[in-house]
Parts: C-alpha cells; sequence; structure tokens
C-alpha cells in the first residue's frame, strides 16, 4: 500500500474508502483458522516488528506464523495508526504459507471518527473478513454484564458501531466493532470462541509476544 504524505491524505483516503467496507459476512460463513496480527514500536527509535499468528478456531493451536521487520513512514496521529502499521502488517501477513479464514487486528474497525480503522483497512486490502478487538474504547461507552458473552452497544453519538464485550466473567470487556466482509453478531461470536481463558483473543497474545520477540531480536543482535 502507498502511505499518503500528509495528514490531509490520509483522512481523504479513508474517507473514500470507507463506503467499501461490507458489513455483513460470506453466505455459510465458518472460519476454521483466524489470524492475529499486531506490531511492537521500538522506544524512540521508527523501527517495528509486525506478526501475524494463525490458530485454529476450534482449539486455539498455533498453526503458522510470520514477522517482518519496518520502519514507520506516516506520524503518530490518533485515528491514522493504520497508515503507521499497515505496510509492515500486509508483508508479514504474506509470508503465511496459508491464507487465514478471518484476520483478528489489534485496533478498531468501524469504532472510528470515519468508519474506518486499521481492521477496515486491513479487510479491504487483503480481501478477507475481518474484525476489530480493541483493548480501549473510543469514548464512554455502558458496561456489560459481569457474565462471559455479555455484551452492550459501542455507540458514537446515536450510531451503533461496535459492541462491548464481556469475554471473561468480571473481566475488563473488550471493543469489538465489524472490519470487513463480516457482521457485528458473528465478529461477536468468533472473538468468544477465541478467547477461552483470557481477556484477549488466543491471537492477539500470539501476535503480540511474537511481534514483540522479532522486536527485541532487531534491536539487540
Amino acid at each position: 500500500m502507498r502511505v499518503p504524505s500528509s495528514v490531509e491524505e490520509a483522512v481523504r483516503l479513508q474517507v473514500d474508502l470507507a463506503p467499501s467496507v461490507v458489513r455483513s459476512a460470506p453466505p455459510g460463513f465458518a472460519p476454521r483458522t483466524a489470524a492475529g496480527l499486531d506490531v511492537a514500536y521500538a522506544i524512540g527509535s521508527p523501527f517495528l516488528a509486525a506478526a501475524a499468528v494463525t490458530v485454529s478456531v476450534a482449539t486455539g493451536e498455533v498453526l503458522e506464523s510470520a514477522t517482518a521487520l519496518g520502519e514507520a513512514e506516516f506520524p503518530y496521529v490518533p485515528g491514522l495508526f493504520a497508515f503507521r502499521e499497515l505496510p509492515t502488517l500486509l508483508r508479514a501477513l504474506s509470508r503465511l504459507t496459508v491464507t487465514p479464514d478471518l484476520l483478528l487486528a489489534d485496533g478498531h474497525g468501524l469504532a472510528h471518527p470515519r468508519r474506518f480503522g486499521l481492521a477496515c483497512h486491513l479487510g479491504v486490502e487483503t480481501g478477507l473478513p475481518s474484525i476489530g478487538v480493541a483493548k480501549t474504547s473510543m469514548g464512554p461507552y455502558v458496561a456489560p454484564a459481569t457474565a462471559r458473552g455479555a455484551r452492550s452497544p459501542l455507540l458514537d453519538g446515536d450510531e451503533e458501531v461496535g459492541a462491548v464485550l464481556r469475554t471473561q466473567r468480571n473481566v475488563k470487556p473488550v471493543f469489538v466493532s465489524i472490519g470487513h466482509l463480516v457482521d457485528l453478531d458473528t465478529a461477536c461470536a468468533q472473538v468468544i470462541a477465541l478467547t477461552p481463558r483470557y481477556r484477549l483473543p488466543e491471537t492477539t497474545r500470539a501476535a503480540d509476544h511474537l511481534s514483540r520477540q522479532a522486536l527485541h531480536a532487531r534491536v539487540f543482535r
């Protein structure tokens, strides 16, 4: 992907691409594999490491993983993180030998001021179903009930842009939103399937660990 030369160009690109997002799943969508994607940054350096880790949705077993190293070519601007992370994430994803059925991004999808967060950009770029699973909310929310699987709407004004989802009983929720080629109910069901023990999906946990390992090896080699 081409990195925009300015913040204004990046915003225009998001606005132009947002209508490309498909907010429904393909007929009979039942993913067997899901890939988590995450990026680790070097403090005080432009270096970053991206990881893509594919797991079995049924068992959580890691099936394949890949990493890529790069440099952030776009400034740190809230709402425009995809332009810093996506080029290297796409390189890591391209190094997987088997295309996963579903992508999970460590960030938002439709829950974004222009309805085109990292998960949306990732899905539109690859043409694969994608979900955003963020650790922090884009704004105020009403907490769901304490039971695993409970959810409440994530709103931007009057528009529902995602779900506040409790993945473990009495544990802080995550913030799920559509990326591409998936509906919100399906997205939440997949996130629950991928969080059998911890707050975050197994895909996210594995990709976070691997990206940190790859960055450490790059910085201290």
